[in-house]
C-alpha cells in the first residue's frame, strides 16, 4: 500500500473519531461543564488513558511491528501468528496483573496523580471511584493495541483506525441518555461515563479479534512464556514505554500542576482535546503507516526508499501541520467559543483555554514531528535513544510548567508543553542526522519553503476575517451563526492555503489525489 493512501486511510478514520470526539465533548461540556465532578472524570479518565499509552500503544506498538514484520518476513504467516500469540499471552498476564494492583492502590495513585483533590475529599472519592470502574479498559486496549499492530503490519489499516470511535459512540449514547431522562445528579452522569468507557473497550477487542481473524490472523491461545522472542520484545518495549508515552507523561504532569487551581484540570482538558484534534490526524496517522513501512524497507535492505519514505512522510506531515497551527494561533477564541461556551460553561472558561489553546498550536508542528521521527528510530529496534531524549524533555517540561504556572498562572503549563516538545524533536532530528538515517533531500527543502510562504499567507487572511466577523461569533448571535462564521473561516483559511500551496510549490494536490507514494 502506497504511503499517501495509507495516509488518507488512516486519516479519514481518525477525522471521524475526532469529530465525534468534539460531539462527546460538547456533551459533556453541557451535562458536567467545569464542576467538581468534571474533573474528577476528566482525571480519572486519563488514568487508563495514560497507562494504555504507556503499555500498549506506544511501548507495545512500537517494539511489536517491527519484530512481527522481521518473523513475517523470515518465516511466513504461521510463525508470524505463532509470535502473535506469545505476545497476546504474555501481555494480557502483565496487565491483569497490573490492573488488579492498580484497582487496590487507586487512593494512593490518585493522590499522586492529582494532588490538589485533597482539600476536597468528596471530588477526591469520586475520582478514586470512577478511576476503579473505567480502569479494565486498559486491558482491552492492550489487547485492541495488539490487533492493531498485527492488522497495521498487512496493512490493514481502516478497521484499526475506525476502532477508536466506538469509545466515543457509547459514550455519547449514555450523554444522549442522560440528557433524555434530565438527570441533575452529576456525580451519577459521572459513574454512567466511566461504566461507558469500560464497555467500549470490551466491544473493540471483539471487533478487531474478528477483523484479524477475518485477514488469516486468528491469534492462538498460548500459555506465557519467555521465550527468546519474548525477552528481545521486552527489551524493546520497557524504553518505549517512556518513548512512545511522552505525550502521556507530559500529560500527567502538567494535571497534576493543574489540581492546584480550581477549573483549571478541566481548562486543560477543553483546550488539548483541539490541540489533539490535527495532532491525531496527521501525527497518529503517519506514525501508523510508516512504521510498518520502515520496518519492511528495512527488511529488504532498500536504504534509498528508507530516506525516501521518510522525507514524504516528514513533508505530508508539515504540509497539513503548519497551516492548522497558524489557524488555532490566530482563532483559538473563536473556536472555544463556538464549540463550548453554552450551559456550565462560560465566557471566563473561553477566555482561559482559548489562552492555552494558542499557546499549544504553537506546539503542534513539532509533537507532529515527534510521531513522524519515531518510526524511524523504532523500525531500527532502536526504542532506548527516544526514551533518552523523551526523558530529558519530560524533565525539561516538568521544570518550566511548575516555573510557569507560579510566575504567570494557568497558560504557563501549555507555554511548558510547547517548549518541550520542541527541544525532543531537536534532539531527534540532530540524532537521526548524525546516524545518515535522516537526510532532507531537495524536495523537501523545496516544498517546505513553500508550506512557510503558504501558512503566512493564509494566516494573514485568517486574521482579518476573525477581526471582521467578530460580531457573529459572539454567544448572542445564537448558535447557528456562530457556526457560519467558523465554517467561513475554516472555508475560507483552507481554500487559501491551497490555493497558495500550489502557487508556492508547496505540494501538487493532483499528484497527491493520484496517489503518486512511494
Amino acid at each position: 500500500m502506497k504511503l499517501y493512501r495509507g495516509f488518507a486511510t488512516v486519516a479519514s478514520m481518525t477525522i471521524l473519531s475526532r469529530v465525534l470526539g468534539f460531539v462527546r465533548d460538547v456533551l459533556i461540556a453541557a451535562v458536567l461543564g467545569t464542576s467538581s465532578v468534571a474533573d474528577a472524570f476528566f482525571v480519572a479518565f486519563r488514568v487508563p488513558n495514560m497507562f494504555r499509552r504507556l503499555f500498549a500503544e506506544g511501548a507495545f506498538d512500537s517494539a511489536f511491528i517491527p519484530l512481527f514484520a522481521k518473523r513475517l518476513h523470515a518465516d511466513g504467516p504461521d510463525a508470524a501468528r505463532t509470535f502473535a500469540g506469545e505476545a497476546l499471552a504474555g501481555l494480557t498476564l502483565v496487565l491483569v496483573a497490573f490492573t488488579l494492583l492498580a484497582e487496590i492502590a487507586m487512593p494512593w495513585l490518585m493522590l499522586l496523580l492529582a494532588p490538589g483533590f485533597t482539600s476536597d475529599p468528596a471530588k477526591f472519592d469520586l475520582a478514586v471511584m470512577l478511576a476503579r470502574i473505567a480502569l479494565p479498559y486498559l486491558v482491552c486496549m492492550s489487547l485492541v493495541a495488539l490487533y492493531t499492530g498485527i492488522l497495521n503490519a498487512l496493512g490493514r489499516f481502516a478497521i484499526a483506525a475506525l476502532a477508536p470511535t466506538l469509545l466515543n459512540v457509547v459514550l455519547i449514547a449514555v450523554l444522549l441518555a442522560l440528557v433524555a431522562f434530565g438527570s441533575g445528579d452529576q456525580s451519577a452522569a459521572g459513574v454512567a461515563l466511566a461504566w461507558g468507557i469500560a464497555a467500549s473497550g470490551l466491544l473493540q477487542v471483539l471487533v478487531l479479534g474478528f477483523a484479524a481473524a477475518k485477514f488469516g490472523m486468528r491469534v492462538p491461545l498460548e500459555r506465557p512464556r519467555l521465550t527468546p522472542d519474548m525477552q528481545r520484545l521486552i527489551a524493546l518495549a520497557a524504553p518505549g514505554i517512556v518513548a512512545g508515552g511522552m505525550g502521556q507523561i507530559t500529560v500527567v504532569i502538567s494535571t497534576i500542576i493543574a489540581t492546584l487551581q480550581d477549573r483549571v484540570v478541566s481548562w486543560l482538558y477543553y483546550a488539548d482535546r483541539i490541540f489533539q484534534l490535527p495532532l491525531g490526524v496527521i501525527g497518529v496517522a503517519i506514525g501508523v503507516v510508516l512504521l510498518p513501512d520502515l520496518s519492511h524497507k528495512l527488511r529488504s535492505g532498500d536504504h534509498d526508499a528508507v530516506l525516501s519514505s521518510e522525507n514524504r512522510a516528514l513533508e505530508f506531515a508539515l504540509l497539513l501541520t503548519m497551516p492548522a497551527a497558524v489557524a488555532l494561533l490566530i482563532a483559538a477564541g473563536p473556536i472555544m467559543r463556538v464549540l463550548f461556551e453554552r450551559g456550565a460553561f462560560t465566557a471566563v472558561d473561553t477566555n482561559a483555554t482559548s489562552g492555552m489553546l494558542s499557546a499549544l498550536a504553537l506546539g503542534l508542528p513539532a509533537y507532529v514531528m515527534i510521531k513522524v521521527l519515531h518510526p524511524s528510530y523504532f523500525a531500527r529496534e532502536d526504542t532506548k535513544t527516544p526514551m533518552i531524549f523523551a526523558g530529558i524533555s519530560m524533565a525539561a517540561n516538568v521544570v518550566l510548567s511548575f516555573t510557569l504556572f507560579m510566575l504567570i498562572g494557568a497558560v504557563g503549563i501549555a507555554i511548558a508543553t510547547m517548549l518541550s516538545g520542541w527541544i525532543n524533536v531537536g534532539l531527534l532530528v540532530v540524532t537521526l542526522k548524525r546516524r545518515g538515517g535522516f537526510a532532507p533531500d531537495q524536495t523537501f527543502r523545496r516544498r517546505f519553503a513553500g508550506i512557510s510562504a503558504a501558512s503566512v499567507v493564509m494566516g494573514a487572511v485568517v486574521f482579518a476575517l476573525v477581526r471582521l466577523l467578530d460580531p457573529w461569533f459572539q454567544p448572542a448571535s445564537g448558535l447557528v451563526m456562530q457556526g457560519i462564521a467558523l465554517v467561513v473561516v475554516v472555508a475560507v483559511g483552507l481554500t487559501v492555503y491551497l490555493g497558495a500551496a500550489e502557487l508556492f510549490g508547496a505540494a501538487k494536490f493532483r499528484d497527491l489525489i493520484k496517489d503518486r507514494g512511494v
